[in-house]
């Protein structure tokens, strides 16, 4: 008989590639579900002797859904597959019941393994179900973002002790205009902080853009544990370092999982401690059109607030869904 499991992630890519990750003539009735809400109703249903769950998603998320299978006691196994690689992420939804954690992007024979050590796959039974991937580039460049972002926060986290709360990514095609009304929509405060970073590689380019709101700088140089005097210099140096971090982490992510080496300008201030408006109209881009990711970041227990515009231009459009549709096979 078939075992009901359940695949929740707000990706489609990323729902269809741990279907094709699922062992090989493991019999298996396969439900899909894009949020935390959609995954509760079919555990609920008994459509999920297992399930594998995302964390970060809209709406519902996969902690709220561990909290919520906890308190109404729901009979499934979770095995949370995520792109959020903090130690604390993994360390809190095992404190909420999770079976086990396993880490974005997927290796081979990674599914097999977890189940294989709780017991729940012992060998071929029947057939597995097919799953045809049909890529979209911007799905498949959103769940790209999504484990690169994870990335980066590890690496913050471990370095700066901190914990990233980790943004749901926004994908789209998008003109000077747009940029700059998004910037002016983004920013929490009148006054903000930004720094810039040119890339390119394998002839994919673009750049990153990092908006810090007003309160944001002292919280660095403490996270930095500045003792000094601060001024203006040194809020410009932290302001510096900091955004060099992020934005290295992040292409980093995104260069292993696209086979990319990515050459990068320095860091440039646009502004700061700036009127927002001053921003965008300073900002006189090149193109006139780019693929752009937006996310909203911040830091537990900190006034710390980041908004990060990932922008490639049109040109790299056709290189980008080639080297996407090679990562997810």
């Amino acid at each position: 008989m078939a075992i009901p499991i359940i695949i929740c992630d707000d990706s489609s890519v990323a729902r269809k590639q741990l279907a094709r990750a699922l062992p090989q003539g493991w019999d298996v009735e396969i439900t899909f579900a894009c949020d935390g809400a959609e995954a509760l109703s079919a555990v609920r249903s008994g459509k999920g002797e297992v399930l594998f769950l995302d964390l970060n998603m809209p709406g519902i998320d996969g902690y709220q859904v561990l909290q919520a299978i906890r308190a109404e006691d729901l009979p499934t196994m979770v095995i949370v597959v995520s792109g959020d690689v903090q130690p604390e992420a993994r360390r809190r939804v095992m404190g909420l019941g999770a079976l086990d954690f396993v880490e974005k992007p997927l290796k081979e024979g990674m599914i097999a393994e977890i189940l294989n050590k709780y017991g729940i796959y012992q060998g071929p039974t029947g057939s597995t179900p097919d799953i045809d991937l049909d890529l979209d580039l911007l799905d498949g460049l959103k769940e790209i973002v999504n484990v690169a972002v994870g990335k980066s926060a590890e690496l913050l986290a471990r370095l700066l002790g901190i914990f990233v709360v980790m943004p749901v990514p926004s994908v789209k095609m998008i003109n000077p205009d747009e940029l700059r009304a998004a910037i002016c929509q983004a920013a929490a405060d009148d006054m903000i902080s930004a720094a810039c970073q040119g890339f390119v590689g394998s002839n994919i380019s673009g750049e990153i853009l990092i908006i810090f709101n007003s309160t944001s700088l002292a919280e660095i140089s403490d996270v930095f544990q500045y003792q000094g005097e601060s001024n203006d210099d040194m809020m410009i140096e932290h302001l510096t370092d900091m955004s060099s971090m992020i934005t290295n982490s992040f292409l980093s992510g995104i260069s292993e999982q696209l086979d990319i080496r990515f050459n990068q300008s320095y860091p440039a201030i646009l502004g700061h401690h700036t009127n927002v408006s001053d921003i965008s109209t300073r900002m006189n881009p090149s193109w006139d059109t780019a693929l752009a990711i937006e996310m909203s970041c911040a830091i537990e227990g900190r006034h710390i607030k980041y908004e990060l515009f990932l922008l490639f231009t049109k040109d790299s459009a056709g290189v980008l869904t080639d080297r996407i549709s090679y990562a997810f096979g």
